[in-house]
């Protein structure tokens, strides 16, 4: 689940947006990483505290609040459904590549609306077949990367002067924040394990691990593959490459790894996309489950899912896929592409907040909360309005919604 949502469409073309940060994309992982894993950290620490509650949610509105706790809710699920459409119109973009015909305008909406469905329909069964199709993509996915890595070590060993060659941009102090500010979006989704606690046996040990492990393992191999690429490549080239993978395996390894990266790169978003639609569902579920919102929000269905959020949010993002091919469409998905980045950094600053209330890690909570507030001074200002209006909105909705339904601690057993 971790793994496989963080590894989505973002690492295709990643290296291409690092590409004039040259030798400061290395600091700015290193800097990134350790401001991540202290959030991953105050997640995992609140996960061991709280193990009966259904998710991170729920635990930070039991500390925080009520209010907070929806604001944090409605915000992710907002993201999550802009976050939805995007995977859904690159899944579309990879496929339809590999097609050898000119298809005609809105070909790629059509092909990513039908991947959103299928999904949706394999979601509705329950969480276990879910589970399955994301172990099976994840897998898939590391495979090109593998791949690539196998390709930039193999370099390092007999033909070092590559990476001296391209002379990579300097290190730029001035440019450190903005290198993380541009590649924290492809980091987002290692609390993904952390919200869907009531569905994984002894979460104590299972979300902890995952948590850490899986952001682990991910960080290492984004450094591996951005930076390998960064450095093997001129940045002039590198910066107008719209797929730098394949660009990069072509170059050492054939012309067909075109075509393979982008098979999957396609299996790689749809497995993120198969996470996100998931999540559409389990986020309010668990949340009315808790007692923080209203039964019909969220009602358990025959296969122990909230079905009607999760339609309703697949409702909204087949609304997006649909208007993509027109500029209103594209308006909409780049507004909510930004408004994820932004409302994540909330989102995390939140978890870290109700780490530090209850005395959990406090030096690593505080080291979050600093974190988040950089990355969301990264993203600019506009992105940063936008994700307080959002929080504004969901003010309203609690407004609307009222309270409780249920007494804290009377979460039924799953």
């Amino acid at each position: 689940m971790v793994v496989g949502t963080m590894i989505g469409a973002g690492i295709f073309v990643l290296p291409s947006s690092l590409a004039p940060f040259g030798w400061t994309a290395a600091a700015g992982w290193i800097i990134g990483g350790a401001g991540v894993l202290a959030i991953a950290k105050a997640i995992a620490a609140l996960t061991i505290r709280y193990p009966e509650e259904p998710g991170i949610l729920t635990i930070c509105g039991d500390i925080l609040g009520l209010l907070a706790g929806r604001i944090m809710a409605w915000s992710y699920w907002v993201g999550a459904v802009g976050s939805a459409a995007v995977l859904a119109l690159v899944a579309g973009e990879y496929l339809l590549f590999l097609v050898p015909i000119e298809a005609p305008k809105g070909a790629a909406s059509l092909i990513g609306l039908t991947v959103l469905l299928a999904l949706t329909a394999i979601n509705l069964r329950g969480i276990r077949d879910a589970g399955r199709l994301q172990v099976a993509t994840t897998l898939l996915k590391l495979l090109p990367l593998a791949f690539v890595i196998g390709i930039i070590l193999t370099l390092a060993v007999t033909a070092p002067a590559t990476y001296t060659a391209s002379r990579a941009v300097p290190f730029r102090a001035d440019a450190l924040i903005p290198m993380i500010g541009v590649s924290f979006f492809a980091l987002i989704g290692f609390e993904n394990a952390s919200l869907i606690s009531q569905r994984v046996r002894d979460p104590q040990r299972n979300v902890a691990r995952a948590t850490i492990w899986g952001l682990a393992f991910v960080l290492a191999v984004y450094f591996l593959v951005s930076m390998g690429i960064v450095l093997a490549t001129p940045a002039a080239v590198l910066r107008s490459e719209g797929a730098p993978l394949a660009a990069f395996t072509a170059a050492h390894a054939g012309g067909w790894a075109a075509s393979a990266i982008a098979l999957f790169a396609a299996i790689s978003a749809i497995g993120a996309l198969n996470a996100v639609v998931l999540l559409l569902g389990e986020v309010p579920f668990g949340m009315v489950r808790d007692g923080q919102l209203p039964e019909w929000m969220a009602p358990q269905d025959a296969h122990g899912i909230g079905r009607r959020p999760l339609v309703f949010g697949v409702a909204l993002t087949a609304a997006l896929i649909v208007l993509s091919p027109w500029s209103v469409g594209e308006l909409v998905l780049d507004f909510l592409l930004r408004l994820t980045t932004s409302t994540s950094m909330f989102f995390y600053a939140g978890i870290c907040i109700a780490a530090l209330k209850v005395g959990i890690h406090p030096v690593l909570s505080v080291i979050g909360i600093v974190f988040s507030a950089v990355v969301l001074y990264g993203t600019g200002t506009e992105a940063s309005l936008l994700g307080l209006g959002l929080m504004a909105a969901g003010v309203a909705v609690h407004v609307a919604i009222g309270g409780r339904t249920t007494p804290r601690g009377t979460v039924p057993a799953m």
